[in-house]
């Protein structure tokens, strides 16, 4: 009788016998694989809590992280205010944050509220934080129908102001009169692009950092000596080099001449109605990927737009006379202390070279 596993057959045998040990070993480990794959799937999303969707992280987190520009942008955003409940800021930005945060709660379900805080940074670094993923939505008087003012990855959401505009401020007015009599040199045609830039050429024109306003002024106006300053009221108290007209948004321009910047005076066309370089609106920005947080913003500003309660809003913040502290005081949002020394810390301006301008 033949032996089994001749000697000249014994590594040949020993393969077969390691492999049947393997095999019966990797289905072990499957079948104990497959008992605790619930418990694998549990750990994995634990680990990579982004399969979620964006509206389930906000329900489960109870907070919404929104982001606002250091930079004041009265009435939208004031500059934070020392009040008997801590720290506020307050603006109608804030308001429409607090609309979003309700709505929020009544989405989640929530016994408790969802309750949003704010992170403040520098205007340009806001589309930053939002692309790393540090943010769920930011406001701050954004516009996204400039040219230029959506980068990739971002989302701008329905207006919840429509038909503002970038519009100038001056101090001198004998610049108002020289604009003006440029204005008459087109026969009254104001409005061409060819008379902004003849109206406008070889003066001192500053504008903030990554606004509509500097966009605007890059792309259009290549006679001028373009000024870039970190904050409007950097602008304001530049005196080197002397400024002979600010650009920035109609309706910040609109409240900041009648109850800040008193000295300064809106800009107008020879009919008197102020004088606008062109329209854009105002929207709330999130991310490119957050469909359903896209969705839920829309419709919650077109309730809000139907209801008459984006109406009001606008109504109280940029057309009534209040204070703006005692608003903070009832009804601003808490900011950290940590982050005041930025808040205040307006920054400065700095005069771009032609040969650096694009």
């Amino acid at each position: 009788m033949q032996a089994i596993c001749p000697i000249e057959r014994l590594s040949g045998c020993l393969h077969k016998l390691r492999s049947h040990w393997q095999h019966r070993v990797f289905l072990g480990l499957a079948l104990l694989l497959l008992q605790g794959c619930g418990l694998l799937y549990d750990a994995v999303t634990m680990v990579h809590p982004l399969t979620q969707d964006e509206l389930s992280a906000i329900c489960a987190r109870g907070r919404l992280r929104v982001g606002i520009s250091v930079e004041p942008f009265r009435p939208f955003i004031f500059p934070a205010m020392y009040t008997d409940e801590g720290i506020r800021v307050t603006g109608l930005d804030i308001e429409l944050i607090r609309e979003v945060a309700d709505a929020l709660t009544v989405h989640c379900g929530k016994q408790t509220p969802i309750v949003p805080t704010l992170h403040v940074t520098r205007f340009p670094d806001l589309f930053i934080k939002m692309n790393e993923g540090h943010l769920d939505l930011f406001v701050s008087s954004v516009s996204g129908t400039v040219p230029g003012t959506k980068p990739a990855g971002l989302w701008f959401s329905a207006p919840y102001l429509r038909d503002d505009g970038i519009a100038a401020i001056i101090h001198n007015p004998r610049t108002a009169e020289r604009i003006q009599a440029q204005f008459a040199q087109h026969g009254g045609k104001w409005d061409t692009l060819a008379a902004i830039q003849q109206a406008f050429s070889s003066l001192t024109i500053a504008v903030q950092k990554g606004r509509s306003a500097h966009l605007y002024a890059q792309a259009n106006l290549s006679q001028i000596h373009l000024v870039v300053c970190d904050s409007l009221p950097a602008a304001i108290e530049t005196r080197d080099p002397t400024i002979d007209v600010i650009l920035s948004d109609y309706s910040i321009i609109e409240y900041v001449t009648k109850r800040v910047w008193q000295e300064w005076s809106t800009l107008t066309k020879p009919n008197g109605s102020p004088l606008l370089l062109t329209r854009n609106d105002l929207s709330i920005v999130t991310s490119e990927e957050h469909r359903r947080f896209q969705w839920f913003l829309n419709n919650l500003l077109f309730r809000l737009e139907e209801s008459g309660r984006l109406a009001q809003m606008r109504h109280r913040w940029i057309d009534e006379a209040y204070a703006p502290t005692r608003r903070a005081t009832t009804e601003g949002l808490p900011l950290e202390v940590t982050q005041v020394p930025d808040h205040y810390d307006q920054g400065q301006c700095q005069l771009v070279e032609e040969t650096n301008r694009p």
